[in-house]
């Protein structure tokens, strides 16, 4: 054992030399294994951090589905992927349509859906996908296009016939029942308007793209409220409180404005951190108080989608550009 203890350990001469420093050799052993743990767990943690970084620019730069905020279902369609389609909860996706163009779109009591497949139709497909219904403009005396449409309550069908200049109210026979005509310096089928929406009493909010105004129309077709947007506005949707919302289009904002003109609410285009607002389409005053935006054209880096509270904090937002495009004009909240 000596001769053993000289060959390892030449200073020491006694046993208790030899006891006391195999003693301090195994501490010293168990210690550096602790340290290198220690070290190996800080570097794990920190592969995950990076991991889940590299993860999160990784699909922000390839443009994979995101959801933030409570998962949801939600109907959007784009014209560059040329598809409209439900988005469930999961990210999976529901019922779903080949699109050309499109505008607008509702979901239907019956569980239908009225959408359109280009600019030149409006189309109700039931759950399966099946076509139930479908209008087309009369274009024999000049192109008409349509980018705003409505199943009122009645179960008559408003569309809006830009070209035409006009509102129209059809049966399910696609019998012109009433017509109001629209205050339009120069017709344009593509520019005369986007959304057209009822108010509650009966009168229509006309988002006029080309006069870069709204206007509010009795059934007569007399103007009797109007607001000079100054851009190219998409939408207009009067609130309960009767103020009125306003999707800027091309003015990169979204506006709360009353009766009298005035501004009670306003989201500017830099006012999120780390989003901006494009060419803003739907605008929508959600029950729980915050507003959904749909923000088009805004560019793989910011989501297509938002829900924005009162006070201007993004408490939900939809990112997708795989199966969804730098087009996305459309989108509905189903829960």
């Amino acid at each position: 054992m000596r001769d053993l203890r000289n060959m390892f350990f030449p200073s020491l001469v006694s046993s208790s030399d030899w006891v006391c420093n195999l003693s301090i050799t195994r501490f010293a052993i168990a210690g550096a294994f602790r340290m290198m743990a220690k070290f190996a767990a800080k570097a794990v943690g920190t592969c995950v951090v990076i991991a889940s970084i590299g993860q999160t620019l990784q699909a922000q730069q390839t443009g994979q589905a995101q959801q933030t905020g409570q998962a949801r279902s939600f109907f959007a369609a784009d014209y560059e992927k040329k598809l409209a389609a439900v988005v469930n909860k999961d990210g999976t996706l529901g019922f779903q349509i080949s699109i050309k163009d499109i505008h607008d779109a509702q979901f239907l009591e019956n569980g239908n859906w009225l959408i359109q497949t280009s600019f030149t139709n409006v189309v109700e497909f039931d759950a399966d996908g099946k076509q139930v219904w479908k209008y087309e403009p009369d274009m024999s005396k000049g192109r008409i296009e349509i980018h705003a449409f409505r199943r009122l309550e009645s179960g008559v069908t408003m569309i809006a016939e830009s070209g035409a200049a006009r509102i129209l109210e059809v049966d399910q026979q696609g019998k012109i029942l009433h017509q109001i005509p629209l205050q339009v310096k120069k017709p344009d089928p593509h520019r005369d308007t986007r959304l057209v929406r009822m108010t509650p009493e009966g009168n229509y909010l006309v988002s006029h793209e080309a006069e870069l105004c709204v206007r509010e129309y009795e059934r007569s077709g007399k103007v009797v409220w109007e607001y000079d947007v100054g851009s190219k506005l998409y939408s207009a949707v009067r609130l309960s409180n009767g103020n009125t919302l306003i999707g800027t289009g091309d003015g990169h904002r979204v506006i709360e404005v009353t009766k009298d003109k005035e501004i009670v609410w306003e989201l500017k285009e830099k006012e999120l951190e780390g989003i901006t607002l494009a060419w803003i389409t739907m605008v929508e005053r959600l029950p729980n108080g915050n507003t959904w935006i749909v923000n088009c054209h805004g560019g793989a880096e910011n989501p297509q989608i938002l829900e924005v509270s009162r006070d201007k904090k993004v408490v939900w937002s939809f990112r997708d550009f795989e199966r969804f495009g730098n087009a996305l004009p459309v989108a509905l909240p189903i829960d």
